[in-house]
């Protein structure tokens, strides 16, 4: 998909429960847990000594909201190959270090650029100098790319003046502080992000059909948190046939992307650009971790690291055993370390739960089945 103007895990970190929320960074992989375990307290999960990866699935939005899928199966098309990774030569303009490091004036502000730093206003003026010749290399069958404005989100990208929408800044900072402000690096993986939305054909993705009796309960985008972001929940325990789920492997990662899609569809980039997850691994044994079930985890975690820079706020492993922390720690190569820090594991205790959740959640908002009111999914 091009996009072109008129298109709109896991690794906990040693992080200590929910007290103090981290801030946002890519989404991260989902994992498949093992054995029924013995009530355990929510707790951060201490850094144990490194283990193999489990049948985490990664990162987790896909279906979105506890509304079912429509009518069942769509020929779900084969996997795209992902675009080569490139490296964007710097324009020879971008040598010059004069370019304007603070705003105009007239320079559109909403709730979240107010919050940018001298330091991050002035990486995204040089940035934004440089969308022609990005667009120019993420689309370089199409002459016009230079000058043609592009949707990303949901939000238009106009590479001749991205200023005069504040979203579009709340956007291209997500890339930048995705590489701690290294202009080079933000604009390597917007390109990639580019090419490989066009490849995977992420538009096509959130149209298809994926059979309900495998996904219609999967996937659900439910309520807020205390400050509106929306909260996305995997569910992989209970009744959900996971080899049926990770039969087709392909098809799971395009339900995934789309459910993600859906959940990004949710942020305004004006008050809220981030979200809330919430995996839950209730029963899920270890005998479910096949291979599908790894390539899967694997797939989705680079392309939610890769693609969907700095929108996870918080993810919540729950319902995990104790003796299966270990499992999260395998994927800790693939995670950044400010993913790491959004990840918190809870164990299978009712009262544990509800404990880690409410200081995020509210309890009108919160599913009965995690210690709040709501009667959801």
């Amino acid at each position: 998909m091009s996009e072109t103007a008129s298109a709109a895990a896991p690794t906990p970190a040693t992080e200590p429960t929910p007290t103090s929320p981290a801030a946002g960074s890519p989404d991260t992989p989902e994992f498949q847990p093992a054995a029924t375990p013995a009530p355990t307290t929510a707790t951060t999960v201490p850094e144990p000594t490194a283990a193999p990866e489990a049948s985490l699935q990664v990162e987790s939005t896909v279906t979105a909201s506890a509304t079912p899928h429509p009518e069942p199966t769509s020929t779900v098309p084969g996997p795209a190959p992902e675009p080569e990774q490139v490296s964007v030569p710097a324009p020879t303009e971008m040598a010059n270090d004069s370019i304007t490091t603070s705003i105009t004036a007239d320079e559109p502000q909403n709730t979240l650029t107010k919050k940018f730093t001298e330091a991050e206003w002035k990486s995204l003026s040089k940035f934004r100098t440089q969308l022609p010749d990005i667009f120019a290399n993420a689309y370089p069958d199409n002459p016009k790319a230079r000058e043609q404005p592009i949707a990303l989100w949901g939000i238009t990208i106009d590479p001749a003046q991205p200023q005069k929408d504040a979203r579009v800044s709340v956007i291209l900072m997500k890339f930048l502080r995705a590489r701690n402000l290294s202009v080079s690096e933000a604009r390597d993986m917007l390109v990639n992000t580019l090419r490989w939305r066009e490849s995977f054909g992420v538009a096509a993705a959130l149209k298809e059909e994926f059979p309900p009796d495998i996904f219609e309960n999967l996937g659900h985008i439910y309520g807020r948190d205390n400050e509106g972001r929306p909260v996305t929940y995997n569910v992989y325990g209970g009744n959900q046939d996971l080899k049926s789920v990770f039969g087709d492997v392909q098809r799971f990662i395009r339900w995934r992307v789309a459910l993600m899609e859906k959940s990004v569809a949710e942020l305004d980039f004006v008050e809220v650009d981030q979200m809330l997850q919430i995996h839950d691994y209730e029963g899920v044994s270890l005998t479910s971790r096949d291979a599908n079930s790894k390539a899967a985890a694997a797939e989705a975690t680079n392309i939610f690291q890769s693609h969907y820079p700095e929108l996870l706020y918080k993810k919540f492993f729950v319902n995990i055993p104790t003796l299966l922390n270990w499992i999260f720690w395998a994927f800790k190569p693939l995670l950044s370390a400010n993913t790491l820090a959004k990840m918190t594991v809870v164990g299978t205790s009712h009262h544990a739960i509800k404990k880690a959740l409410l200081p995020y959640i509210e309890e009108k908002e919160l599913p009965k089945r995690y210690g709040g009111d709501a009667e959801a999914f």
